[in-house]
């Protein structure tokens, strides 16, 4: 059966300046990423891995090459289409959550489905059957500070999945979590894959995560290897 191309990368390049130096975060990038794919990309702090999450979602943009989302050139967006795109069709999930302090659990999962322009009423309700679904139920009025670090991941991901995106990138999402944990929240992505057939990019050091992805993806000094 042929596979569909969710992600795809041609000679990317990012290079930054580091005091008077220099220092070339990717270099000469090709990947692809497939529909339904759950990829881990590991390799050493400072070797390119957030670069690379950050210009697959829009976040930043290559010195050269190209990036396409579902076939569609990225690179060649202006900064407001990048915007659209990245609301309609990219997935994040940080490290510190970046939950805001002040909304509630379902408030927070709402945000993005407000800026989307989805009705009150069904907005409201796919939230809440979102935090159901990621083992929150019964918490949807509870500010961040009133969570544990892994229930706050855990919105994070609900409000990373929402809306369906093609695809979820996740920077490093197991790093402030013990190892149990960790390893519920990475069974909950891994079925979200399985289920919803959502297309996982992660970042890590985990090799729980190692363990669940269906391919792993090296990277050091900036250049891919399989």
């Amino acid at each position: 059966m042929e596979r569909t191309e969710c992600v795809k990368t041609q000679d990317v390049k990012r290079s930054f300046l580091q005091g008077a130096e220099t220092v070339e975060a990717l270099r000469d990038v090709d990947l692809t990423v497939y529909k339904g794919e759950f990829i881990a990309l590991i390799g050493e702090s400072g070797s390119g891995k957030t670069t690379l999450l950050n210009v697959l979602g829009g976040l930043d943009r290559p010195d050269s090459g190209s990036v396409y989302i579902e076939g569609r050139d990225i690179t060649s967006l202006t900064s407001t289409e990048l915007s659209k795109m990245r609301l309609k069709r990219v997935g994040f999930i940080f490290q510190e959550y970046n939950l805001i302090p002040v909304l509630s659990a379902v408030e927070n999962v709402e945000y993005v489905l407000l800026l989307q322009g989805v009705s009150e009423k069904e907005r409201r309700e796919r939230s809440i059957a979102i935090l159901d679904e990621v083992g929150l139920k019964g918490m949807y009025g509870r500010r961040p500070g009133e969570l544990s670090g892994g229930q706050q991941q855990r919105v994070a991901v609900a409000r990373a999945i929402v809306s369906k995106p093609a695809i979820v990138l996740a920077d490093e999402p197991t790093a402030n979590l013990d190892s149990k944990t960790g390893a519920g929240l990475l069974d909950l992505l891994k079925e979200l894959n399985e289920v919803e057939g959502s297309t996982f990019i992660v970042t890590t050091h985990d090799p729980q995560v190692i363990e669940r992805a269906s391919r792993v993806v090296h990277i050091k000094d900036g250049i891919l290897s399989a």
